[in-house]
């Protein structure tokens, strides 16, 4: 009982820990990214560390126009919520099309932000 209370607890301080990294990290991407929208670059050397944002088109799915744009109920249970990788393969496979879904969703501009050491 006594390791595992330590267990728990080490796990507790950890999660806490993540969860501080994660916003400080989220708060470093921002301000990183916003240098780089202001000086127009998708691409800079800062001391010994390269920095690259690379642009992503992400489709945001609005569930109503979703539902109606399905041909088969069934296809609605297989997703039951819009899932961009689901409906993806959905297409790659030829039971939805592309011209079905066009109506059914916002593209999202969102940039990755990539930092490797030289």
């Amino acid at each position: 009982m006594r390791k595992l209370n330590e267990k728990v607890r080490s796990y507790f301080r950890l999660k806490k820990k993540q969860k501080e990294i994660e916003q400080e990290l989220a708060k470093l991407r921002e301000e990183i990214l916003a240098h780089c929208a202001e000086n127009d670059t998708k691409s800079a050397e800062f001391g010994s560390y390269i920095v690259k944002v690379i642009p992503h088109r992400r489709k945001e799915y609005d569930e109503a126009k979703l539902f109606e744009a399905l041909p088969d109920l069934e296809l609605w249970r297989l997703l039951s919520s819009p899932d961009t990788a689901k409906i993806a393969n959905l297409v790659n496979l030829n039971v939805l099309t592309e011209e079905r879904l066009k109506d059914t969703f916002n593209v999202k501009e969102v940039s990755y932000l990539q930092v490797e050491r030289k």
